[in-house]
């Protein structure tokens, strides 16, 4: 029975020998033998967020962020020697990235500094429309120039009122005055001279129509450097007179037309470049459409050159006529001022 015990007490003993091996303390190499070397803790690189001493005690709590580490058996307020800047070497975040959210952590803003710096302005992608046009006049001086009629041109100055009842709808009058500027083209002199064949041609001496315009499309673009220019284009139409006679051709010696009041159709569409709240650039092709009456290129047989009966100097048949304008001009909008409706 005793020796049973003995084999039990030494099984156990070899059972524990090496565990208490390895809680001893690994010596240096090359070293003292009899004194165990204590390397000092190299201090982590400020980062925010420390490196935890190697010693630490895992029932203490954790250093705030931005706190130096506190160095294995030294004090606490003295920082370990050394240089590193981090784990093997590495350099700091927050010298790459000082923005970012765990260096601002502990970065102290001063925000005297702050408020003298020179700030740009951000332009927002969607933002309040640059020009209230609501409840506001606009006058807008032109002058049109005849795209569609080879033979006689009919360019005109011009001068259109709109008022703006909402941002996108308006009522407005506009008017052209033609006076001596109708021109006799060189194509219809050389194709007379030519070709033995007289083309009626008439002349415009003014026209006036009431008008509503409409606004669907507004926008902005970049242009001169960081200059924004603001645009917006529109359609109009409308009805209206015009003030027309032909011009003799046929029997230029004999015959003689007096000014003629015709009903007149017009729409147009527009494109407004603002360069500030109130002055605005303006493009805009028109077409006026009316039936006209023409000088008739047949001498009615039996009757003298110079028979007073005009109703054979005109054609019989009306025929339809469109003119076709390119409006270059300014638009100006007052009041100059306007308060937006809801803040910003």
């Amino acid at each position: 029975m005793k020796q049973a015990r003995r084999w039990l007490l030494l099984a156990a003993a070899l059972v524990l020998l090496p565990q208490a091996a390895y809680a001893q303390k690994k010596k240096p190499k090359g070293g003292n033998s009899g004194a165990t070397a204590t390397p000092a803790a190299a201090p982590a690189a400020d980062t925010g967020a420390q490196a935890a001493p190697a010693d630490m005690d895992a029932d203490q709590p954790a250093p705030a962020p931005g706190a130096p580490a506190t160095p294995a058996g030294g004090d606490q307020g003295t920082p370990a020697a050394g240089g590193d800047t981090g784990a093997g070497g590495d350099m700091d975040i927050c010298q790459i990235t000082p923005d970012a959210p765990q260096c601002m952590a502990t970065k102290e803003i001063n925000l005297g500094l702050e408020a003298k710096k020179a700030v740009r302005a951000e332009v927002y992608a969607v933002q309040q429309q640059y020009v209230i046009k609501a409840q506001r006049f606009e006058i807008q001086p032109y002058f049109a120039i005849t795209l569609n009629d080879q033979f006689v041109s009919h360019d005109a100055p011009g001068l259109s009122l709109n008022y703006y009842i909402t941002q996108v709808l308006a009522v407005g009058l506009n008017g052209n005055w033609y006076g001596s500027l109708n021109q006799d083209s060189d194509f219809n002199f050389q194709n007379r001279r030519a070709a033995r064949i007289a083309v009626p041609l008439n002349d415009y001496q003014a026209s006036g129509d009431l008008n509503f315009t409409y606004v669907p499309m507004y926008g902005k673009f970049a242009g001169f450097g960081d200059f924004i220019f603001h645009y917006d284009a529109y359609i109009d139409g409308g009805v209206g007179v015009i003030r027309t006679k032909p011009i003799p051709v046929i029997d230029p010696d004999n015959r003689s037309f007096d000014w003629n009041t015709l009903v007149n159709f017009d729409v147009g569409i527009g494109l407004r470049i603002f360069f500030n709240r109130w002055l605005a650039a303006v493009l805009e092709v028109r077409d006026i459409m009316f039936f006209d009456k023409i000088e008739n290129t047949k001498i009615q047989p039996g009757l003298a050159a110079a028979d007073p009966v005009k109703g054979v100097w005109y054609d019989p048949n009306s025929h339809f006529t469109n003119d076709v304008q390119l409006q270059v001009g300014l638009s100006l909008f007052l009041p100059t001022s306007f308060d937006y409706t809801l803040p910003k």
